[in-house]
């Protein structure tokens, strides 16, 4: 026993040091983990709080001045049918909306949903799949529950069908669009290619419910509930991508799916 003492004590003395190191960083890491999520939390309940309270003042009639305001600096003061700026800027502005409408956002799910399955990522692909889904009945359901009009202070630029509050367009691309671009930077180690995927995100969300404010068919109000509803929703799938990165069920940063690694040739150099 005393000879194991001897033996076993100077061992813990001279490795203490790298051990406290190690648990040093663990415990940072643990820190920055449960900061990041914090704050993703309070986001959320920053933009649910902004959404119920955006919704109360669009149902009491109180934000009808801020709507037309808005809605009118895009329009020409002597005729209203006319937005501001060139012919050209106005299709440019309908080629932004048709990039939150519902067959361009179902064809990016559907592809990138396949993408993640040839990648070899499976269970990331139903996550997102699933995600977007969810998604989509929410909005539906959103809109039926509050059964707003449409703008009728100027002319529609183009052909709408459905309520107006929350704006699906920003809605769903902002759920979309955010989802995908969160959940894709969940799947890459590089922190370069997480920032862009997100930053692409975010700017395709903005230019298309500011283009539905621009051609008429949404009132300023119904952009911003959409947009903060989609973006908790993205915020929820990423945390979600999250916890299940963690604990296994979903493939972390650059690993593929057991299934997509059977077989797999070896890269060559």
């Amino acid at each position: 026993m005393n000879l194991g003492r001897g033996r076993v004590l100077p061992w813990l003395q001279g490795n203490r040091a790298p051990m406290l190191t190690h648990f040093s960083k663990a415990l940072s890491y643990a820190a920055r983990l449960e900061r990041g999520v914090l704050a993703v939390l309070a986001l959320v309940a920053t933009g649910l709080f902004a959404f119920v309270q955006l919704a109360d003042e669009v149902m009491e009639g109180s934000t009808h001045g801020f709507d037309s305001r808005v809605l009118l600096m895009f329009r020409n003061p002597q005729d209203l049918s006319d937005p501001i700026g060139p012919r050209w800027f106005e299709e440019v502005m309908r080629d932004f909306t048709a990039l939150g409408g519902t067959a361009v956002l179902t064809l990016l799910t559907v592809f990138v949903t396949l993408f993640l399955v040839l990648a070899g990522k499976r269970r990331s692909a139903m996550l997102v799949a699933g995600s977007i889904v969810l998604g989509t009945i929410f909005s539906t359901v959103l809109k039926l529950v509050f059964d707003r009009p449409r703008p009728d202070l100027v002319p529609h630029g183009m052909d709408v069908y459905t309520l107006s509050f929350p704006s699906s367009h920003a809605m769903m691309s902002a759920m979309v669009y955010l989802t995908l671009g969160a959940l894709l930077a969940r799947t890459q180690a590089d922190l370069r290619v997480r920032l862009y995927l997100i930053c692409c995100a975010i700017l395709l969300t903005l230019l298309i419910g500011i283009s539905r404010v621009y051609l008429g068919v949404h009132w300023p109000t119904d952009v911003l509930a959409g947009w903060a509803v989609g973006s908790c929703w993205a915020l929820l799938s990423w945390l979600l991508a999250r916890r299940l990165q963690s604990t296994g069920p979903v493939e972390p940063p650059g690993q593929k799916s057991e299934k997509g690694d059977a077989g797999a040739p070896p890269l060559s150099g």
